[in-house]
């Protein structure tokens, strides 16, 4: 047998890992011998790309549906009219807006004064929306 061959065949060595080294103490300047050393630049994660990304795109859209919105439906207020003692809703609707119906006449008035029911009372001050 060739000196190759029983090279070849001759099982590996094996290693015994050594001991970890040990962290060495550093002495570190302190106060006005701390140098201004020029900050790393901002490193961030995947996760934090598509974090700040999908932020921007949220915010983005809901300002362009607080702009497209709020344009289109807004009230054009011709005057102001007050309640009084024993009126109801639909009486100033009827009285105020004769040309629509007295259920658009009440509706008109609800969104031109933000209002959820058709609960008014005397000496309320209501905005009367124009009309055509």
């Amino acid at each position: 047998m060739s000196a190759a061959v029983a090279w070849d065949v001759a099982p590996a060595p094996v290693r015994v890992p050594g001991r970890p080294a040990r962290p060495q103490l550093v002495s570190v300047p302190t106060g006005s011998a701390v140098a201004d050393l020029p900050a790393r630049p901002l490193r961030i994660t995947r996760a934090g790309r598509l974090a700040i990304t999908l932020s921007v795109v949220v915010a983005a859209i809901a300002l362009s549906v607080a702009l497209f919105t709020g344009g289109a439906s807004a009230t054009v207020i011709d005057h102001s009219t007050t309640v009084r003692p024993g009126q109801t809703l639909s009486e100033i609707a009827t009285q105020q807006l004769p040309q629509l119906s007295m259920a658009e006449a009440v509706a008109q008035i609800q969104i031109a004064n933000d209002l959820t029911g058709s609960d008014v009372h005397a000496g309320q001050t209501l905005l009367i929306p124009q009309v055509g």
